[in-house]
């Protein structure tokens, strides 16, 4: 049993634990990590999972980027479960919950770099036409509408979302 929680301020270094546990303290040079740095995270959709007895189980982190300076999106991830529990579906319930909350809260798209055929069951699909700062395998890079035809016409590159808005 999880109980799906808001991120607090205070959850921050159990967070950065569990992260630096399943990806590596190395994951901070990731591209993906170049639109995360001076921006703010979206705070009503960055969850955590804690078990009965109260431990970090899980998290995910979602920020806002832009595409083509003109295309609101958000980027997914880190979404990281605690080795001990994973194969309990601890992601997909993570997974679920935040795409049902960004589509609650009128995000159109989503975008992520993982692995294709483990996101294709959340309806991710390769991101056609999209550019992501280097050094990024384009391949890995996924994309979700969260709107029908919210990723019609929509090509450019993935940028940090600009300061102040």
């Amino acid at each position: 049993m999880f109980r799906l929680l808001p991120e607090r301020s205070e959850d921050e270094a159990e967070i950065e634990m569990l992260l630096d546990l399943a990806f590596a303290p190395g994951r901070t040079a990731l591209s993906s990590y170049q639109l995360r740095e001076g921006v703010a995270p979206v705070a009503a959709l960055c969850r955590i999972a804690r078990d009965e007895y109260d431990v970090l189980a899980g998290c995910v982190r979602v920020w806002p980027v832009l595409i083509a300076t003109q295309w609101p999106a958000l980027l997914l991830g880190p979404i990281a479960v605690h080795p001990t529990r994973q194969g309990e579906g601890l992601g997909a319930l993570l997974m679920h919950d935040v795409l049902e909350r960004a589509r609650e809260g009128g995000w159109r798209r989503i975008v992520l770099v993982g692995d294709a055929p483990y996101y294709a069951r959340f309806g991710f699909v390769r991101a056609v036409g999209l550019d992501f700062p280097r050094p990024v395998n384009l391949e890995r890079l996924l994309v979700r509408e969260l709107h029908p035809g919210a990723m019609s016409g929509v090509v450019g590159a993935v940028a940090r979302w600009p300061e102040g808005n």
